[in-house]
């Protein structure tokens, strides 16, 4: 395995197996969560993997039997990066600092990479192997392929914290397995193991665990070694019938609503919640 290029951050690992380019999300001791340094990188990942020709197909993992747990509450809890808020609080603009305004530092990159990840002339696959959860979900249910392990566990996980949704998750679910059972999902947050997930629609196959990233390479191979332009075709126009062209909107939709909705008493109070591991109690506010 060779390197494609210097790893964007000690968090996103970015390698290369022969035609194949594997990103890496190594934050294990934070559930390989994303705050704005970790969210930016994946970001230049996605878009090194999804521009370079030689690359013909694209992993997306988690390191430490993990896959990814979304945006780092810890971070937003912190109130972010001050650097990095100077761009979305202009000084013409009296902008309230709120969780809202952290959370749009973090999903700003995340959802250019997923519109990357979609345009893309090329498969990328999410490799789950534990936690996929909030926006690490989101990630998975971007990509043209889900793999998961046994020990894979899908949740939207999202109004546990008083959150709407985001990562693109409004937008997929309904497509991939209907209206109803997506508002199931989105309303009642059931945890779904790996074959659950299967039997419903969301994700492609799963392996065992103990073969699991071999099962991977060999899928991530076979891709690479077929017809890369029929296949990036052919992903088009299946994006195309399912009005994959409106995305870009959606995911400008996401970001608004999670935004506003981050600013009110319902999140600071599933925010403590959460930290305290106790239910939190929502105000409907």
């Amino acid at each position: 395995m060779s390197t494609v290029d210097a790893s964007p951050s000690r968090h996103i690992l970015l390698e290369r197996d022969g035609a194949v380019g594997i990103i890496t999300i190594d934050r294990p001791e934070r559930f390989n969560s994303l705050d704005a340094e970790t969210a930016r990188a994946f970001r230049k990942a996605g878009l090194q993997c999804a521009r370079d020709d030689s690359v013909r197909a694209v992993v997306i993992r988690g390191a430490g039997g993990l896959f990814c747990s979304g945006a780092d509450l810890k971070y937003v809890r912190a109130g972010g990066s001050a650097a990095d808020l100077g761009y979305l609080r202009p000084a013409a603009r009296d902008v309230p600092a709120g969780y809202g305004e952290v959370f749009k530092e973090i999903l700003e990159y995340l959802h250019s990479a997923i519109s990357e990840i979609k345009r893309a002339p090329k498969p990328f696959l999410a490799a789950v192997d534990g936690v996929a959860a909030a926006g690490g979900f989101g990630i998975a249910m971007a990509c043209d392929l889900v793999l998961a392990s046994e020990r894979a566990t899908f949740e939207w996980a999202y109004h546990k914290t008083g959150l709407t949704g985001a990562e693109s998750s409004t937008f997929f679910l309904p497509r991939l397995i209907g209206l109803r059972r997506a508002m199931t999902l989105v309303l009642l947050n059931p945890r779904l193991d790996a074959r659950q997930a299967l039997e419903m629609g969301l994700i492609s196959a799963v392996y065992p665990t103990a073969t699991f990233d071999a099962e991977v390479r060999a899928l991530a191979e076979r891709l690479a070694g077929g017809p890369t332009q029929a296949y990036a075709m052919a992903k088009q126009l299946l994006n195309q019938a399912a009005g994959v062209d409106r995305l870009d909107f959606h995911l400008d939709q996401e970001l608004e609503a999670l935004s506003r909705i981050a600013e009110g008493a319902d999140f600071a109070a599933g925010l403590e919640g959460f930290f305290a591991k106790q239910p939190p109690r929502f105000s409907g506010r």
